[in-house]
């Protein structure tokens, strides 16, 4: 449990992906691994049509990656693998061949924020409030970028990225075209969620899959694109500056 949890359930056409760490649902290198590698079995299983991620409890949905493993980087391969967790399940999140709908239940940081930018549609509460906070200790969202950047725009982004220290509303995250709705509380979502995953489990699996080719078309340079991007930010946390950060951060 010190790496956290992961649930996959599969009922009637639905698998439910389930995650948990006891901090705030971040994710250490271990869990990103083996979401990715969720994403690419039920991509292959003909028994899933549609796929719903969550996280577990009711506050925050991701806080992004391990802060304790990200501190302790001291050289440049370590930096880039730490990245490329992300960046991993992202690519196996657009290459999954199943439609996946988000269910954010509360505040994403960071590579929350991308997890969510990375489902094809995301219901969320009014809590679900976001943050890019990668700035404020020296490093920046470069290998969620792509993703966030597809659903919300440059400026919208930009406005995200540069404003590192606020929090954005999920009414703001739904104007942008993160959030497709917002409900007041969790159990109005989760009844829309259901609602909406078993009317999907029942449409034609070609034509869902179909449809997944489509919805992200133009993003097959994102394998090399992402590992780029992972390299960046390896190289900016062993900065002096993002390591002082870092230590102010943890104090």
């Amino acid at each position: 449990m010190s790496n956290g949890s992961l649930y996959t359930h599969v009922q009637n056409g639905i698998a439910t992906v389930e995650f948990y760490h006891e901090a705030s649902n971040s994710f250490p290198s271990e869990l990103l691994d083996r979401l990715a590698k969720a994403f690419n079995l039920l991509s292959e299983n003909n028994d899933v049509n549609v796929i719903v991620l969550k996280s577990e409890k009711e506050k925050a949905f991701c806080a992004g990656a391990s802060f304790n493993e990200l501190i302790a980087i001291d050289n440049l391969e370590d930096g880039k693998q730490f990245f490329m967790g992300f960046a991993n399940v992202i690519n196996a999140m657009r290459n999954c061949k199943k439609i996946i709908i988000g269910r954010v239940q509360g505040k994403a940081v960071g590579g929350g924020v991308g997890l969510a930018a990375a489902c094809d549609y995301c219901f969320a509460t009014e809590a679900a409030s976001i943050k890019l906070s990668e700035l404020s200790i020296g490093i920046g969202p470069f290998v969620i970028e792509p993703a966030v950047e597809r659903k919300i725009g440059v400026a919208a982004f930009a406005e995200l990225t540069l404003d590192a220290t606020n929090w954005k509303t999920a009414y703001w995250a739904k104007e942008k075209g993160l959030y497709a709705k917002v409900f007041d509380t969790i159990n109005e979502m989760d009844k829309e969620v259901d609602f909406f995953a078993e009317k999907l489990a029942n449409y034609s699996n070609e034509a869902l899959s179909s449809l997944k080719k489509v919805l992200w078309k133009g993003t097959e340079d994102w394998s090399l694109l992402l590992e780029e991007r992972a390299e960046i930010s390896g190289k900016l946390v062993l900065s002096e500056e993002t390591k002082k950060a870092l230590q102010k951060f943890k104090k």
